[in-house]
């Protein structure tokens, strides 16, 4: 193995940083199964502003490899023995207890592949992550207020447990992928289509003086921002029936949640908010319709007092149909096919405008793009040219990325990045 000094010096200026960057990561994937243990338990359990503490772990050496495909491997061995203050609050019913976890020592021979090398700063896609061997865990868990590892053979049985756990999902050739690139201005391909039945409630919250309300819900997906849908408003009543149908994007089942939001509407100020639950997409088989009765709730903030009365029920069917893989880009389908008629397949068009250039104005130019389908304008203003593009070919390729002329514009011209997904 080669020494590694100066990347044990670029790690330790960097450590308050890639603590803050870790523990947000954590948190991330740490929510849906959140909502798991919520949905199936009743059990609630939050994180509480997870640090790793201020000792990074140190390289003990490292070796690479030279291959013959467009990747880096590296097997560096990493011991970090560690003064973390991570806490999880557990509420179950009104019963409410913090555990923090505490002098941890993790031992880890590791094997890094950087892939596919690219021409693009940092020259790498993705970093995939794996064990070698069972890594060597040494923690402690404490109740605050006493010690949790006391109890006798406790500490054995979590201990290997953790072990076990950590080997099955991560032991070579198992991995853990980190994508580097910023996907922000990329046509990221969605998972699938979620189609979302409101169907009714029952029993809601009295909220108005008169014993009625007048409830609507609102449907998001985790981690992304806006409302993606919203059911009309039932007037003056505590049962409301729906029977709505929405369709939703979705970009990763395995981790992103369904969030309902029932409000009461109000004339004349700020709707009033009446309960919200949440479903795990992973809780879904793909193309199988399934019917959930949810228990609605204020929130899932351990900290806060538990309901008195039951905020009442809303009963949703969800159906999620991922997109078919392999159909786009595949240089294997026989190009004297291209001109046979298209079967006629449900999908999604992403449509990524990357740049423009040289586009003419009257006056100011404030660039930005139109998208016309079936005679619809999905925006409207003064047009600096135009181009058209055969949706026959996206589905035919699988995708295109392509620079074009404008029409209408004498020097004019513009980047487009068009993925068709198959469901």
């Amino acid at each position: 193995m080669n020494q590694v000094d100066w990347l044990n010096k670029f790690v330790l200026n960097m450590w308050p940083y890639l603590d803050r960057a870790i523990c947000n990561m954590i948190k991330s994937k740490a929510k849906p199964k959140q909502f798991d243990f919520i949905g199936k338990y009743k059990i609630a359990i939050y994180l509480e502003n997870p640090s790793l503490g201020t000792l990074p772990p140190i390289f003990y050496g490292m070796t690479a490899y030279e291959t013959n495909e467009k990747q880096l491997v590296l097997e560096p061995a990493i011991r970090w023995a560690g003064n973390p203050n991570i806490v999880f609050a557990v509420k179950f019913m009104s019963a409410k207890i913090r555990i923090q976890l505490v002098d941890v020592q993790i031992f880890a021979n590791l094997r890094i592949h950087l892939e596919p090398l690219v021409p693009t700063f940092p020259c790498f896609e993705s970093l995939v992550v794996s064990l070698l061997e069972q890594p060597h865990v040494d923690f402690g868990l404490k109740v605050l207020g006493g010690d949790v590892m006391s109890i006798p053979g406790l500490y054995r049985l979590i201990q290997e447990t953790i072990k076990k756990q950590v080997t099955s999902l991560y032991h070579w050739p198992k991995s853990y992928k980190f994508p580097i690139f910023d996907q922000s201005t990329v046509a990221k391909p969605v998972g699938g289509i979620l189609y979302v039945k409101v169907i009714r409630a029952m029993r809601l919250w009295k909220i108005d003086l008169l014993g009625t309300s007048d409830p609507y819900v609102k449907l998001r997906l985790s981690n992304v921002k806006r409302t993606l849908g919203k059911t009309s408003i039932k007037n003056r009543t505590l049962n409301p029936k729906w029977n709505e149908d929405f369709k939703l994007f979705v970009k990763d089942p395995e981790t992103q949640v369904l969030e309902l939001q029932v409000y009461d509407w109000d004339k004349f100020g700020g709707d009033d908010y009446m309960g919200m639950q949440v479903v795990p997409l992973n809780q879904l088989t793909p193309h199988e319709k399934k019917i959930f009765t949810l228990d609605l709730l204020k929130n899932f903030d351990v900290n806060d007092s538990p309901d008195k009365k039951p905020r009442g029920q809303l009963v949703v069917e969800l159906t999620f149909d991922p997109f078919k893989l392999g159909r786009q880009g595949s240089d294997s389908i026989d190009r004297s096919l291209s001109d046979a008629p298209i079967i006629c397949e449900s999908g999604a068009l992403l449509v990524n405008v990357i740049s423009a250039k040289d586009v003419e104005g009257e006056q100011h130019t404030n660039a930005y793009a139109q998208i016309v389908y079936r005679g619809e304008i999905k925006k409207t203003r003064d047009s600096a040219g135009f181009v058209e593009i055969s949706l026959a070919d996206v589905v035919n390729n699988g995708r295109v990325n392509e620079i074009y002329d404008l029409i209408d514009s004498e020097y004019g011209i513009v980047h487009v990045k068009l993925v068709w997904q198959t469901i």
